[in-house]
């Protein structure tokens, strides 16, 4: 019975010796360095199926979280967040491969190929194989890739010099098949001293041989190992499967610590592959901004070890016959489960250090605004996705505009019936639609107001400020349910809703009146006769509601057309265009169609702007003048391109009709140099809004300068001197303009208009034509500017004006006095003005001046 328990612990403890060691390596990184390091990493089209919660007032992200795995340089799981909302249930991350090794490079892979390794982690060293491709230039002329696989015996896949470009690399690494065998790791290695690099070039290019191996050879590997490094082939050791780092740290070049990764963690060894190279100038330099970073890290393998059940009699046998001797002797104990045999696990420790080069991401500075996710795209540059509404330049600037001058509020259902939820929906979409629509020059006033049982107005019109305190009143407002009485509602719109806020009430301009109604609950009171009432009285009803009340909210508005419907909360926010849109759709009196107007654009034409945005800014000029009337008596229109110096396209007196004027605009021509708005607004002052070249006096005279605020440090002074002359000055700025250094030129707020882009620039035209329009029905100073010439004093007097001429004659001072004539009167009679070609500008002025004046002193 004993000599049967000894042989049992014999067989165990033998097998349990006997078997192999399994390993898993775990790395360690926060969730910063992470981040930081994926714009240096590379990836593949990502579809991200992003998951949603309706909650209608917050921007719904999905992050994939990220395994806190330390890769050294770069976790493959880290997924940008996306913007998705109900029209879009997925998007797309792109981003390039930033770095890249770009140098005349033989690199060879040794793919262990043996039955330790097996099918599933071969196919993974295969797979690291050719993702490490991606990160190579792979060129007859800079890097070749060949592969040699050794188990037993060594087999060349193929030579460096049989497929020169990546793709077709990649497809033979692919077709790879496993073949299975010992682990002879040191016969790969003699095969490689004796035959070389396959297919290589000469000695003067750089060889790098990359061996992924579990690291359980069944020869020695330390002398073959220290002869490859010595003839000068820099090895790296790619651990796969379960590791033993104790052996890829032997087969690894100097520092081992650089050169030893692991295939599980495909970009952080691509990361490590590139850091060590471009470290050792191997591989170009890491691009600017980028920065390889050493730290101290662990390596842990998860290892099976035989556990010391404690010291045992044992009998052992004697040279004398019939004598046994006992003593104390190790028991090891292997633990049975299931018939399956399990061991202890512990972690085995491997201190080290980490290398991996990391870049700034785009993202840090979190340049999307409103809402919008950034997205990197490489080492610079980044792309933002934007909420609905937004989207008017790349950080996701509003993108509508409420470009129409009316008397907005907002009247929100507060009641039971509507809900709690449905309030705070409503809420978080006026927040979104004001902060998409409203900026500091919208000519649309603002005002707030809610009801259930009562009405009350929280924000009152044109009370706010601006656009941020909008938004704080709107999200101070609390649900009050109680009954739908929407009809009361209505009814108490029409009489106190409009009242302007304390600090407006001396300023009164009528403008059209718009009420957007919004509910979710079908009305308690008569609604059909207050609707009626408010809109006898000249108001705009706009309904927005759920699909349910569409039949009420058609009868409140009186038109489908002003009913907008949503099918659910999330479905409201993308309701934001049309609401803008209907809000906009009130009837507007006719713009300048029958206005007089003398009118210069003046377009930046330099090298800064560029040839293809000019001729944007040139077809903006040629849409708007379509919305005028071109003749003698209506509006006459001048033009004024510059860059470094400023040249008259055409003169005010040009052209008189509309289809020449725009083959003239057509023909414009770019100058290029550096902007000088200066330079454009006193030609403008000198040459072309004076009376000679057919400025008309007694009709309003404006300047539209478009800029991108190059060149505009020069412009104050001549802008002051047209504007003192009763000229308005506009600019259109382009982009991120310096709102101050505008303002000195327009001289007002209302004179200055942003657009977001160039590309943004024709969505603008109504607005902007509308602008100028409105400003300019004020009345004009008859001698402004001066229509006298040659020092001749302009008097006003009896709705017209006259000359007084120093030593001239005529009725602008245009001749000079004939010897022995000083006596002459200093207007010539009519009949012999027409005698004179020269006048017919001002004989047509003169006309104008009786027909459309209104001096002003």
């Amino acid at each position: 019975m004993s000599l049967l328990l000894c042989l049992e612990f014999i067989c165990i403890f033998l097998f349990c010796q006997g078997l192999l060691v399994q390993g898993i390596q775990e790395l360690h990184a926060n969730q910063e360095t992470i981040v930081k390091i994926s714009a240096a990493g590379q990836y593949e089209m990502l579809l991200i199926q992003v998951v949603t919660t309706q909650i209608p007032t917050t921007t719904h992200l999905h992050v994939e979280t990220v395994r806190d795995y330390d890769t050294s340089r770069l976790s493959p799981h880290v997924i940008h967040p996306c913007y998705t909302d109900s029209s879009a249930s997925s998007c797309i991350l792109s981003t390039r491969l930033v770095m890249q090794c770009s140098a005349p490079v033989d690199i060879l892979f040794l793919l262990d190929g043996s039955y330790s390794i097996g099918k599933g982690s071969f196919e993974r060293s295969k797979h690291f194989a050719s993702k490490l491709c991606d990160a190579l230039d792979i060129n007859p002329d800079r890097v070749r890739v060949g592969v040699i696989q050794f188990s037993s015996t060594p087999w060349l896949e193929f030579p460096l010099d049989s497929y020169l470009t990546k793709q077709e690399v990649k497809e033979k690494i692919k077709k790879i098949a496993f073949r299975g065998g010992n682990t002879e790791t040191g016969l790969a290695l003699k095969y490689i001293l004796r035959k070389g690099f396959p297919g290589g070039r000469n000695s003067s290019i750089p060889e790098i041989l990359i061996i992924l191996s579990d690291g359980k050879s069944q020869g020695t590997i330390a002398l073959p190992a220290k002869q490859v490094k010595e003839r000068g082939i820099t090895v790296f050791a790619v651990g796969v499967k379960f590791p033993r780092w104790e052996e890829l740290h032997v087969l690894a070049s100097e520092p081992t610590e650089q050169h030893v990764l692991f295939a599980e963690h495909v970009d952080d060894a691509t990361n490590g592959l590139y850091s060590t190279l471009t470290s050792s100038a191997i591989c170009s330099a890491v691009s600017p901004g980028c920065k390889i970073e050493s730290h101290p890290c662990e390596r842990k393998t998860l290892e099976t070890v035989k556990e010391l059940a404690g010291n045992y009699m044992c009998w052992k046998g004697s040279k004398r016959q019939n004598a046994v001797h006992a003593s104390l002797c190790p028991f090891y104990r292997c633990v049975s489960h299931l018939s399956l045999l399990s061991w202890k696990r512990v972690l085995i420790k491997h201190p080290s250090r980490c290398y991996r080069t990391t870049c700034p991401d785009p993202c840090d500075s979190q340049p999307c605004q409103n809402g919008g996710t950034c997205l990197p795209e490489g080492l610079e540059k980044y792309h933002c996705i934007c909420p609905v509404g937004f989207g008017g330049d790349a950080k996701c600037a509003p993108k509508l505009s409420l470009e129409c001058s009316v008397d907005l509020l907002f009247l929100v259902d507060s009641s039971s019936g509507t809900s709690l939820e449905g309030f705070l929906g409503y809420k978080a979409f006026l927040k979104r639609f004001v902060q998409a629509v409203l900026s500091r020059d919208t000519p649309a006033k603002v005002s707030v107001a809610q009801y259930s049982n009562n009405v009350t107005v929280p924000i009152a019109m044109g009370a706010y400020e601006d656009v941020h305190g909008l938004v704080r009143s709107i999200d101070a407002m609390h649900f009050t349910g109680g009954e739908t009485l929407t009809g009361r509602a209505l009814h108490y719109i029409a009489q106190h809703g409009f009242k302007s806020a304390s600090a407006f009430t001396d300023i009164r301009v009528e403008l059209p009146r718009v009420v957007a109604l919004f509910t979710d609950s079908e009305s308690q009171d008569l609604v059909a006769e207050a609707a009626k009432h408010i809109r006898d009285q000249g108001v705009f009803l706009i309904g927005v509601g759920s699909e349910f009340l569409r039949a009420e909210l058609d009868g409140i508005t009186g038109s489908p057309k002003q009913t907008i419907v949503y099918s659910n909360p999330q479905d409201l926010f993308n309701k934001i265009p049309e609401l803008q849109k209907t809000i906009c759709s009130v009837a507007r009196p006719p713009g300048c169609q029958s206005q007089s107007l003398d009118l210069v654009f003046a377009l930046a034409a330099s090298t800064g702007v560029g040839k293809e945005n000019f001729l944007r800014l040139r077809d903006f000029v040629s849409s708007s003048s379509l919305q005028f009337n071109i003749n003698r008596d209506v509006t006459q229109i001048g033009l004024v391109v510059y860059g470094s110096r400023a040249r008259t396209v055409f003169a005010l007196d040009t052209h008189t009709t509309s289809t020449a004027l725009l083959e003239a605009i057509n023909n414009a021509p770019f100058v290029g140099g550096s902007a000088s708005v200066g330079s454009a607004l006193l030609r403008i002052h000198d040459d072309v809004m004076t009376v000679p070249k057919g400025a008309r006096p007694g009709v309003s005279k404006a300047v539209l300068v478009i800029t991108d605020g190059g060149g505009t440090e020069d412009a104050a002074v001549p802008a002051q001197q047209l504007r003192d002359n009763g000229v308005l000055v506009f600019v259109v700025g382009i982009g991120g303009v310096q709102r101050d250094v505008l303002l000195r030129i327009t001289g007002s707020p209302h004179h200055l208009i942003h657009v977001p882009s160039y590309e943004e620039l024709p969505n603008r035209t109504d607005f902007i034509i509308r602008r100028i329009c409105e400003e300019a029905k004020s009345p004009v100073n008859l001698c402004k500017p001066n229509p006298c010439v040659n020092e001749g004093v302009c008097v006003l007097g009896n709705g017209s004006y006259r000359c007084e001429c120093r030593g001239r004659e005529g009725p602008h001072c245009e001749s000079r006095i004939l010897r022995g004539d000083s006596s002459r009167s200093l207007l010539r009679p009519r009949t012999q003005w027409n005698q004179s070609r020269g006048l017919q500008p001002y004989y047509r002025a003169l006309r104008h001046t009786r027909r459309h004046a209104h001096p002003q002193h």
